[in-house]
């Protein structure tokens, strides 16, 4: 498989007209801001997505988007290994606001902080209640060392299954005024 071709935000701005740009965060991830005109499959959907995408693809360029570029190179190695060519936007939704372009943000959306966060905020919560349970019940150190494990399984397998598991969580969810993805879906097979 090869690496994905990455696009700066500079270079993704000058061609977005170009481009189905498919934002892979969580919905509420997605709600709190995302590159104007995104349409929202998140990660873990993108398998169910394939057709529609594989039928966007035939019509231009699919550009995949996410905080900070992890989960959109993901998103475009499944792409990949299902023979439908996408990029990837360099430094996700992170770089394309640091240079200035603006967000897309529907009324009503409330902040959600990045997957990335949210992931190190649970795992150094877990780590550290292991720790000092672990001063009363020895055994509690265990949930310390689960832990750590998951993360350098998630590390070495690019994968994360606190990802997965917060992801799920109601303030990662969209408001119900979001587009569903059977919408999004029906929008990229028209």
């Amino acid at each position: 498989m090869t690496t994905p071709t990455s696009l700066s935000p500079a270079q993704a701005a000058a061609r977005l007209a170009e481009f189905t740009v498919i934002d892979v965060r969580a919905p509420g991830e997605y709600a709190s801001g995302h590159v104007p005109g995104a349409l929202n499959i998140p990660l873990d959907r993108i398998d169910e997505a394939l057709p529609a995408l594989k039928s966007a693809a035939t019509r231009g360029s699919l550009l995949m988007v996410c905080a900070s570029g992890v989960r959109s190179t993901r998103a475009c190695d499944i792409l990949a290994a299902a023979d439908v060519d996408a990029m990837t936007l360099s430094g996700g939704t992170s770089a394309w606001e640091a240079e200035g372009r603006a967000l897309d943000r529907p009324a009503g959306a409330r902040a959600t902080w990045p997957m990335e966060r949210q992931v190190r905020l649970a795992a150094g919560s877990l780590v550290v209640a292991g720790l000092l349970a672990g001063i009363r019940y020895p055994a509690a150190r265990w949930l310390s060392a689960g832990v750590g494990s998951g993360l350098v399984f998630s590390a070495v397998s690019n994968t994360c299954g606190m990802a997965a598991v917060l992801s799920k969580l109601p303030h990662n969810r969209a408001p119900r005024s979001a587009a569903n993805l059977d919408e999004t879906l029906a929008a990229l097979q028209g």
